[in-house]
């Protein structure tokens, strides 16, 4: 296995890719000329060696960009991580569009078997999901789903409740998003029938709800008022019955990939994040463009440092400036609530080799694959065009996971180098950064992308991923499917009354 990498010719470091013990000596290419360096303490994997003098002050360069500037005198061989490189990002910023010329291509189509729905959705999966419209009732819905399961039949796979803790007691943006997302759950094509729950008596009621929904078909979509009922588990599961028989005459079909909206996401990075697994990501995202689908990069708290990256890779200005707003309004978010706004990686981040917020960014972005930005949503929007789409969320996993299957993604592709067992409304797809983790978690893992370290090549592993996606679209489950987890989070804003 390679000892190390060295990512862009202008790097003034590289990333040991396996523990390397001070004393160690590696030849690395440093302008041309190979030059052995020998480690001045322990490199551990993940985590990043000077390969050149960085005098205090200057950039470290990472990616081919800054990602951060020196604290201190770094001398060749030195171990580069939060003790001596900070950020050197500022605050809000002033943006110039510089657009680059893309290239955009054309791949042959490809089918994958899912739902036809009549409305001219697609669903990669065919449940029956119960959405709460307030929190009181989370344990009726977890019970009603219990109950449901027992007459599941034909093309049917699961009833599924998703609890969470809002629709009451809620002001301004933080109860519109409430809304916003549930409706657009409802409306979800994943989703063969819904039955939303409602209390009665909360500010979210199914009355106010059904405005937010819009236009429904009725014998997809079921309401209940709890007090308004005898017995709402009894008359819920009867309900239920309903939308199973309406849902089970859905089989699967052919489907053009172009159909298909996938949501991109990281969570638990490492140092191995922006080398293996989320420019395995990337290439995806471009191949699936190719064959005319879409694809969403979110959490927009990772984009800082590396937005310039994505603006200029707008389609046109007006997307430029939607982007400049996406970015400057995620910080004057932070500002408001008196936050640090580059105060981001965590500390699993940080152990597993991030140093700073340009860091993780310019390997979170690595996902958007290089095609150009064809739209840009606000929290809660639904996707409408086609090719890559940007997503205002904050960097969350499960907030950031449940906007992304909001928005319209089928499925969502999370890479990870520490590892995480949860889920979201849609298929969630855990890629691993590392080998080491594949082989721990393999009951969280569904796909490594650690190979890309170890001699695999990037365009086999590009088809074998691409391809893997394909059977998940088509009904492969994927570990937190086959476990049972279904998670969802809304974004929290502003006061609880």
């Amino acid at each position: 296995m390679q000892t190390f990498l060295k990512i862009n010719d202008n790097d003034n470091v590289i990333v040991a890719l396996q523990t390397i013990p001070a004393g160690e000596t590696v030849t690395v290419d440093v302008d041309g000329v190979e030059q052995k360096i020998t480690a001045a303490e322990e490199i551990p994997a993940g985590h990043k060696m000077a390969i050149a003098p960085i005098p205090k002050g200057s950039e470290v360069i990472k990616y081919g960009y800054r990602i951060g500037n020196a604290k201190e005198d770094i001398g060749v061989g030195s171990w580069i991580h939060t003790h001596n490189v900070g950020t050197a990002l500022g605050d809000l910023l002033e943006y110039t569009y510089e657009p680059v010329a893309i290239e955009e291509t054309t791949t042959e189509d490809v089918t994958f078997m899912g739902f036809n729905r009549p409305d001219g959705k697609v669903g990669v999966r065919n449940e029956i999901w119960v959405i709460p419209t307030v929190g009181c009732v989370n344990n009726v819905a977890t019970a009603i789903a219990k109950q449901a399961n027992a007459f599941v039949k034909g093309s049917v796979s699961e009833v599924i409740a998703f609890p969470h803790p809002y629709g009451c007691s809620q002001m301004g943006d933080d109860q519109e998003y409430t809304r916003q997302i549930l409706a657009d759950l409802i409306q979800h094509p994943n989703a063969g029938g819904v039955l939303v729950l409602g209390l009665g008596c909360e500010n979210s009621n199914i009355d106010v709800l059904k405005s937010y929904i819009g236009e429904y078909d009725e014998n997809r979509v079921k309401f209940l008022v709890a007090q308004e009922c005898e017995d709402e588990i009894a008359e819920s599961v009867e309900l239920i019955k309903g939308l199973i028989d309406y849902a089970a005459g859905f089989e699967r079909e052919p489907i053009s990939v172009s159909k298909l909206i996938i949501g991109m996401k990281c969570g638990g990075s490492d140092g191995l994040s922006g080398i293996t697994a989320n420019p395995l990501v990337g290439r995806f995202s471009d191949l699936l463009i190719s064959k005319g689908g879409t694809t969403i990069l979110t959490e927009v708290p990772e984009m800082f440092g590396a937005e310039t990256i994505l603006m200029n890779r707008c389609a046109d200005e007006a997307l430029f400036d939607k982007t400049v707003c996406l970015i400057n309004d995620f910080k004057n978010y932070f500002k408001r609530h008196d936050q640090t706004i580059y105060e981001n990686p965590s500390p699993g981040n940080k152990k597993g080799g991030i140093s700073t917020l340009e860091d993780k960014s310019l390997g979170c972005t690595q996902k958007s694959g290089s095609a150009p930005v064809k739209g840009v949503l606000q929290y809660g929007e639904q996707v409408t065009t086609p090719g890559l789409n940007l997503l205002s969320a904050p960097g969350n996993d499960l907030v950031a996971s449940t906007a992304l299957a909001a928005a319209g993604a089928h499925i969502v592709l999370f890479t990870t180098g520490r590892g995480t067992p949860f889920a979201s409304p849609v298929p969630t797809m855990k890629i691993s950064t590392n080998s080491r983790l594949a082989g721990k978690k393999s009951n969280w893992i569904d796909f490594n992308a650690g190979v890309l370290v170890e001699g695999a090549s990037m365009a086999e592993e590009t088809k074998k991923f691409f391809d893997y996606v394909v059977e998940v679209a088509s009904g492969k489950q994927v570990c937190s499917e086959a476990a049972g987890f279904h998670d969802m989070a809304i974004f929290k804003q502003g006061v609880t009354l």
